[in-house]
């Protein structure tokens, strides 16, 4: 079992890219310590080395759902600024979310098509009405369904019936696929900073 979950700064300064960064390498300890497998899949890359406005971690094993769930939301890194002394805020956001990063695509197979011959009507259709060459062509999985009697020949009305469930299955795996893409875009504008989640802070040295 496998979820990509979604890191995001937001709109927030650059304390929060770093407080995306460290915890990032939160996560990646605590997924560690539970044998569940880390990889990040995506980052953006902050203004300062080592900081991060965003990251898409994919985690693995028999609980990633249950773990990538207590990660989930407004994250909180609680620690002095690195870069402005002059601030006294300690509190730096970062919301998580899980998130699709490859939609499937559906492989078309003409096995899984049901073609039948029917009759039409409208002008010109009196030839075709009588010997049903018009074909009604579904695709199973999707549902899909594709009416063709531009032809006179059923085998030629099979073929663009063939044809046009391609053409509409491939748009409609682009079209999921530019939603999971927005969806992700729209993760950046949700940070709502306080009430966490989820907070962390550095681990003390000990004396």
């Amino acid at each position: 079992m496998s979820v990509h979950l979604l890191l995001s700064a937001g709109r927030g300064p650059q304390e929060c890219a770093w407080a995306l960064a460290e915890l990032l390498h939160r996560l990646e300890a605590d997924a560690a310590r539970r044998n569940l497998g880390t990889q990040r899949a995506e980052t953006v890359p902050g203004d300062r080395p080592g900081t991060y406005r965003s990251a898409v971690v994919r985690i693995t094993g028999d609980d990633a759902e249950t773990f990538a769930a207590s990660w989930t939301g407004t994250l909180c890194w609680q620690a002095p600024s690195p870069y402005r002394s002059s601030t006294s805020r300690k509190n730096w956001y970062v919301t998580a979310r899980p998130c699709r990063l490859d939609t499937p695509r559906t492989t078309f197979a003409e096995a899984d098509v049901d073609v039948v011959a029917c009759r039409t009507g409208g002008p010109g259709g009196q030839h075709r009405n009588k010997a049903s060459t018009a074909v009604r062509a579904t695709h199973r999985p999707t549902g899909i369904v594709v009416v063709v009697d531009t032809e006179r020949q059923f085998t030629l009305n099979r073929r663009l019936a063939m044809r046009l469930l391609r053409q509409r299955i491939e748009h409609d795996d682009e079209a999921a696929e530019r939603a999971a893409t927005t969806a992700r875009w729209h993760v950046h504008d949700e940070l709502v900073r306080g009430n966490p989640t989820r907070t962390e802070r550095p681990v003390r040295s000990p004396r």
